[in-house]
């Protein structure tokens, strides 16, 4: 456990000190962006995939995590594969389970979103992808996706990425 906590102080002095130092060892790196998407429609799904790819490598992150996060509680960040059935066999479940023109509290407020803040929740929030040999780590046929239930409006997606 010393030994351990030795190594890491080292390696992290050697990290806040000159370029040639850092060079020597690998330094944790972190990025932080955004990207802004105004959707068309009020329910829409968009592929992301391209704009998070471009990210992660300007960030210089060979190995390492992207988190992507909705920053609206009426969103949600998904990884699937990019067929329009499949997107379509979404929505029409999400409706079937939780109806958009129903009966809820929430809309007692004046609000007609209610089911968009339930179908986030089913959906899931955010993702964490894996990053390798500075590229996104997928499997064959996986995408992201930002699946907007109240849109029509700009909204943010965060992408924090951390990696060596």
């Amino acid at each position: 456990m010393k030994y351990t906590l030795v190594c890491f102080v080292m390696r992290f002095r050697k990290c806040r000190s000159s370029p040639k130092a850092r060079a020597d060892v690998n330094c944790m790196r972190t990025k932080t962006e955004y990207i802004t998407i105004t959707t068309d429609k009020r329910i829409q799904i968009v592929r992301i995939t391209d704009q998070i790819d471009r990210i992660v490598k300007s960030s210089g992150v060979k190995e390492g995590l992207v988190l992507v996060n909705p920053m609206h509680i009426t969103a949600a960040v998904v990884v699937n594969d990019n067929e329009h059935g499949l997107h379509q066999d979404y929505l029409r479940i999400l409706e079937t389970l939780v109806p958009y023109k129903n009966d809820y509290r929430h809309n007692d407020t004046g609000e007609d979103n209610a089911a968009s803040h339930i179908w986030r929740q089913l959906m899931g929030h955010q993702v964490v992808l894996p990053i390798t040999k500075g590229e996104l780590d997928f499997g064959t046929w996986e995408q992201v996706f930002y699946f907007e239930f109240d849109g029509q409006r700009p909204k943010r997606i965060l992408i924090k990425i951390i990696g060596e």
